[in-house]
């Protein structure tokens, strides 16, 4: 399977429209379907865009020579032909109107134009020019007709195309990537294009796994453009770039954020020699050792003065990172005072409007005064008007007379309470006397019982009345008749 076979396999695996019953229809001109079939023909124009911007973003669309693929840009010209070509189908002969309705439509946009366009690319003015109505409309006429492809020709339009679905992914994939960068300090929000590329690059993919491509620096500056221009995400200015933050209020890149770029990209490119360096000598110490193991004096000194040299040079890297760090994190401090100052500058300004609007120390002292009086007038009059309704009710109310007529009621209740208690009293006394003459009874009876000839036994706990009724009931049982 040669690579053009393969690159088809590729679209007929990874794009649902480009399956093999309708790669035939796909390579043919389906040109002449826009009146015949406009819906197959819609269909088809929308199955090779998906498919052109699935093979850019996945690194397969051929580059210009000498340069990596890019992942944002479409080279039009015929190594696309030649990449797409198959042994069975040949050459897609409707290419070249696909890559034109594209533009047309603003799904591809010239690479030179979407650089140096100063309006966004989502720009649409309310009210075109009569002459861009006109030309619209004989535009859509002469297309209808296929004159409109007959006047361009009917070839590959040759150029670099940005693909603006591919470039919004990447927005999607910069932002979800420095999303923690938009609480960080102006320090850790700007960065040169260089030391972002070489940093955040491998994180910036557009395809997942691990065939997953990097971008290009032409990449980069189209995705730099995008975000800066069309989603006002950073400013740029083509060399340097700062994330913003919602309450960033600086228009444009300063010479202070250059330098702070500057300098992150060069402590970056030192401690990456650092490392680099201590690796290097690592290995002259190891080589050494096996020198002198072999008893090579020569191989081994050379081995000792280059680890030697490697280390001074170590040394000098490290002093230099040392300095570095030092000047990057007084800029981060003095950063941080110019935040604090300009948060200060706005407190302040809130604060003195706050103050005009209350109007001053005299002020609050002189409505605190108004209040009080209002308050105390207030106040007034609703001692004047219930002095009013306690008159109108029959005259001033006698508080002495009241404390009497309480004293006399507290008096009254105290006496009933002691007639209830005495009433109690006599009635327990009236209980006893009523048991006293029980048991007197029961011993009246008993003596007569004893009389007779038996003493009933006297059970415990029974009581007088009990005791009566069972010598009575004694008695008669053993009385007769003439008793």
């Amino acid at each position: 399977m040669n690579n053009q076979q393969s690159l088809v396999d590729y679209l007929v695996q990874h794009e649902p429209s480009f399956r093999k019953a309708r790669i035939p229809a796909l390579y043919s001109d389906f040109t002449t379907l826009r009146t015949l079939n406009p819906d197959g023909y819609q269909a088809n124009i929308s199955a090779w865009r998906s498919a052109l911007a699935h093979l850019t973003r996945s690194g397969l669309a051929p580059a210009p020579k000498g340069s990596t693929p890019n992942l944002l840009v479409l080279n039009s010209d015929e190594s696309l032909l030649g990449a797409l070509e198959s042994q069975k189908y040949g050459r897609p002969l409707a290419l070249g109107t696909v890559i034109r309705e594209a533009l047309a439509a603003k799904d591809l946009m010239p690479l030179h134009d979407f650089l140096t366009s100063p309006t966004s690319i989502y720009y649409q003015p309310w009210l075109p020019s009569p002459w861009a109505v006109a030309g619209g409309v004989a535009g859509w006429a002469l297309k209808q007709l296929g004159v409109a492809d007959w006047l361009r020709g009917n070839g590959l339009p040759k150029g670099q195309y940005v693909v603006i679905a591919n470039v919004q992914e990447a927005g999607k994939q910069f932002a979800a990537t420095t999303a923690s960068a938009l609480t960080d300090s102006r320090f850790e929000r700007t960065w040169s294009k260089a030391h972002f590329l070489h940093t955040y690059n491998e994180q910036v993919k557009l395809e997942q796994g691990s065939d997953g491509k990097l971008l290009s620096e032409t990449d980069l500056d189209v995705l730099l453009v995008f975000l800066s221009r069309d989603k006002d995400l950073i400013l740029y200015d083509g060399s340097t770039f700062k994330i913003k933050t919602p309450s960033d209020e600086q228009q444009s890149i300063t010479p202070e954020d250059t330098t702070v770029a500057s300098i992150k990209e060069l402590i970056s490119s030192l401690t990456h020699q650092t490392h680099a360096l201590a690796g290097r000598i690592t290995d002259l110490d190891k080589t050494a050792r096996q020198a002198v193991q072999a008893k090579n004096r020569i191989a081994a000194l050379a081995a000792l003065k280059q680890k030697k040299l490697a280390e001074q040079s170590l040394e000098g890297r490290y002093a230099s990172l040392t300095q570095l760090e030092a000047v990057a994190s007084q800029i981060q401090q003095a950063s941080d005072s110019v935040a604090m100052m300009k948060i200060m500058e706005t407190s302040s300004r809130v604060l003195e409007s706050l103050n005009e609007q209350v109007g001053g120390v005299d002020s609050v002292e002189n409505l605190t005064s108004k209040l009080r009086e209002q308050m105390a007038e207030v106040d007034e009059v609703n001692t004047i008007l219930a002095e009013a309704g306690t008159t109108a009710a029959g005259g001033i109310v006698d508080e002495e007379e009241i404390d009497e007529e309480l004293e006399e009621m507290l008096v009254e209740q105290e006496k009933e309470k002691q007639a209830k208690k005495e009433k109690e009293e006599e009635e327990r006394e009236r209980d006893r006397e009523r048991e006293r003459e029980q048991e007197r009874e029961a011993e009246e009876l008993r003596r007569r019982l004893e009389a007779i000839g038996g003493v009933p036994v006297v059970e415990p706990g029974t009581t007088a009345g009990t005791r009566r009724e069972r010598e009575m009931e004694r008695l008669l049982k053993g009385m007769s008749i003439d008793d």
